[in-house]
């Protein structure tokens, strides 16, 4: 009988405390590389020419600025507000939905489009109405898409219609045209 020259080695027969030590290890090391990866390539290193893109504005923030609609005691409510290049110059404005913050009742809405305030300040300063409140609508189905401005206005037809009850629904798309913004119904739009 020949002995061998190295000796039996405990760790040759497996048992479920190997396997689990193995598993772990091999979870730790997938872990880690899905941290350490490499950077992405690039087909082409810029040169001393190249121009940095430019830098992407954000859009006005409707909070904190003072709108032109008269809630007396309560505050003012942005309901919904959306951001798009609505004139073409390449930064974003806000346009918001907003009413008084009453506790019931139905109060109108003031639609306002908002841009950053100019010369060093940064403040965002409201540019156009769209939707006065004194008009006595609610504004539902609000989007800014392709340029444009749209909503559907509730509103009435009287001013015997109680304030809970408008009876009276159009479709509104505004445009930036010419310098102000015209309204418009959308195409394939019916009023009721």
């Amino acid at each position: 009988m020949q002995q061998s020259v190295v000796p039996e080695l405990a760790h040759t027969h497996t048992r479920p405390i190997h396997w689990l030590a193995t598993a772990t290890a091999l979870a730790g090391v997938v872990a880690l590389s899905s941290v350490l990866q490499p950077g992405s390539a690039t087909a082409a290193q810029p040169g001393p020419e190249a121009k940095s893109a430019p830098v992407a504005t954000a859009p006005p923030d409707p909070a904190g600025v003072t709108f032109p609609i008269e809630c007396g005691p309560v505050k003012v409510l942005v309901q919904k507000k959306a951001s798009g290049d609505l004139d073409g110059d390449g930064s974003p404005e806000t346009v918001a939905v907003v009413r008084c913050d009453a506790g019931i009742g139905t109060p109108p809405n003031g639609v306002y489009v908002l841009t950053q305030g100019g010369s060093g300040t940064k403040k965002p300063r409201v540019v156009a109405t769209l939707v006065d409140p004194k008009d006595r609508l609610n504004v539902t189905d609000f989007a800014v898409r392709d340029g444009a401005v749209t909503a559907t206005l509730l509103g009435y037809s009287s001013a015997d219609v109680p304030s809970c009850c408008p009876d009276v629904k159009e479709q509104a798309k505004w445009q930036w045209k010419n310098g102000t913004f015209i309204r418009s119904t959308p195409s394939g739009a019916q009023n009721a």
